[in-house]
């Protein structure tokens, strides 16, 4: 291990995610089992939530993140074999709500009875604090839709509460801790009598102060991945729901959920779907029109929709559109310098659509761990901006740890007669003989999109790299300086650039579990600058 690299590390912790860390390696009580509290009475319907694909394909067989597996036996929650986010998934409970009433329903029924008989309290995967969060509040959902658990799901699920509320993830903070505190929530007004009124107070005061900081100005989410961002504002929709179901005081933080609505929809490509920066992937989280309609059924109003140039300071993130293009940019931090766990090293990085295709991508996210697949992943190298010296442009390492982080500075987004324009640098690469720098310039017109790199400093070498989508095709003319590409709708697009290029074979991840082969438009430069232009 390099000592200078986990300083640089470490350096930024919060003291209590140190302390946090030291109380969740040390030997702790269990909770008594005690009868579980009484039901509160609901006051009004639960409306329907977003609604999520059940995981079953057989009586005993699921699939999560497109791997399919035979659960039969015992030792299948904490099989081995599986990678540890899959079982995660097994232990989550997601697409449980009813789906009927035959027997693909019973077959839920019975799962969720032999999650009980099968996982001893405190044991295993299924009981570590993030998966027993989502468990809690998957189970409650469930039964407030009119899947009603039994006497001994409901002693089990009460037991979980308090399991949980001894082993707040205060280590990570984040989406982690705010998955605590909303299950805390959801027990709390589930279940009445003084232990579930402690339990809403203190998911309650978790939440008032987690969201006062993790929803920035501008509604983005402060981890600043377009999939973790619906997935908290999923959590603001489930948890007004739950007010409103047991008739108690809305919050303050119910006005996030507009301005979030309208951040998820700057970063929506016209597909209809979320774009791959830093950590995310699509069929995690709900599409904005999944989310938009969860907020209709609770009464709220659509998301504004987004403008033609947008930026979005306080994260970081930018849109350029015209009738026919979108881009969206990143010159945002790689996330909360206490919390970089779903950083990619990706900062002016862009993704491009033209009509309903995409044509630049960012290279997505299919597994999460320590291996040399999450670090490649996770890499400079696989997102559409520049790769100098072949490094990154943030020092990542462990599969969710960050030392050196890029700063972006010098951001500018305006309109003219040409078009609209954005423009970025980054020092992510100072620290390097020479102290480059990298700027990069957007300029969006009608029928044509430039990007121009400049580079102040010494370098060795200097990469753009253009990820395409999978099933756009390229080709190259005039010794690599100009060339064309197809989209799966016919278009017709010509690119030039001010050095030679060359294609590569790439993949794009756009699901856990799935990974698609793809091409990449590389241009190495020697020079100051580089300009690449396309035109359709």
């Amino acid at each position: 291990m390099s000592l200078p690299r986990l300083a640089r590390t470490v350096r930024w912790l919060k003291p209590v995610q140190i302390y946090g860390r030291i109380l969740h390696h040390a030997p702790r009580p269990g909770p008594h089992w005690t009868p579980p509290p009484a039901l509160r009475r609901p006051r009004a319907v639960w409306r329907e939530a977003l609604l999520r694909p059940s995981p079953l394909r057989g009586p005993a067989r699921v699939c999560h993140l497109n791997h399919e597996v035979e659960i039969d036996a015992p030792g299948a929650w904490n099989d081995p074999a599986q990678s540890r986010l899959w079982l995660y998934n097994l232990h989550y409970f997601d697409g449980f709500s009813p789906q009927d009433q035959g027997e693909h329903d019973l077959r839920l029924a019975t799962l969720i009875e032999r999650w009980v008989d099968e996982n001893p309290p405190g044991q295993g995967v299924g009981w570590e604090p993030y998966p027993t969060s989502l468990r809690i509040v998957n189970w409650i959902k469930r039964h407030l839709a009119g899947g009603s658990l039994s006497p001994a799901v409901l002693a089990s699920l009460a037991h979980q509460v308090r399991w949980l509320a001894g082993r707040l993830e205060w280590r990570l903070l984040g989406n982690h801790l705010l998955a605590n505190a909303k299950a805390l929530m959801f027990a709390g007004l589930f279940f009445e009598g003084a232990e579930a009124e402690r339990w809403r107070t203190r998911g309650l005061g978790i939440l008032r102060a987690q969201l006062a900081e993790q929803i920035l100005a501008d509604g983005g989410h402060f981890e600043r991945s377009p999939m973790y961002h619906a997935l908290v504002l999923e959590d603001l929709l489930d948890l007004l729901n739950l007010a409103r179901t047991y008739a108690t005081p809305e919050e303050e933080w119910v006005r996030l959920i507009g301005p979030m609505l309208a951040w998820q929809a700057n970063l929506t490509h016209p597909d209809g779907r979320i774009a791959f920066f830093n950590d995310a992937a699509f069929g995690v989280a709900g599409d904005l029109d999944a989310l938009e309609d969860y907020a209709l059924r609770l009464g709220l109003a659509p998301a504004t929709r987004p403008g033609s140039g947008v930026w979005m300071g306080a994260s970081g993130y930018g849109r350029l559109a015209t009738d026919e293009a979108v881009v969206l940019l990143d010159a945002a931090p790689i996330g909360p310098d206490h919390l970089p766990g779903h950083a990619h090293a990706d900062t002016l990085s862009f993704e491009w659509s033209l009509g309903p295709d995409r044509v630049v991508v960012n290279g997505g996210t299919s597994l999460y761990g320590e291996g040399a697949d999450r670090a490649r992943e996770r890499a400079t190298a696989s997102h559409s901006t520049v790769e100098i010296d072949g490094l990154d442009s943030s020092e990542l390492w462990s599969g969710f740890r960050a030392g050196r982080r890029a700063r972006v500075q010098g951001v500018e987004v305006a309109r003219d007669e040409a078009g609209l324009r954005a423009s970025a640098a980054h020092d992510g690469y100072a620290w390097r003989p020479g102290r480059p720098r990298h700027r990069r310039d957007w300029r969006l017109s009608s029928g044509r999109l430039d990007v121009t790199d400049r580079i102040d400093g010494r370098v060795d070498k200097a990469e753009a790299r253009f990820h395409l989508a999978p099933a756009c095709r390229a080709t190259l003319h005039d010794g690599g300086r100009s060339g064309s590409i197809t989209t799966p709708s016919g278009r017709i697009i010509t690119w030039s650039t001010s050095a030679p290029a060359r294609l590569e074979h790439s993949e794009w991840r756009p699901e856990f579990g799935l990974r698609q082969p793809s091409t990449q438009l590389v241009v190495q430069f020697d020079t100051p600058r580089l300009h690449t232009q396309f035109d359709w």
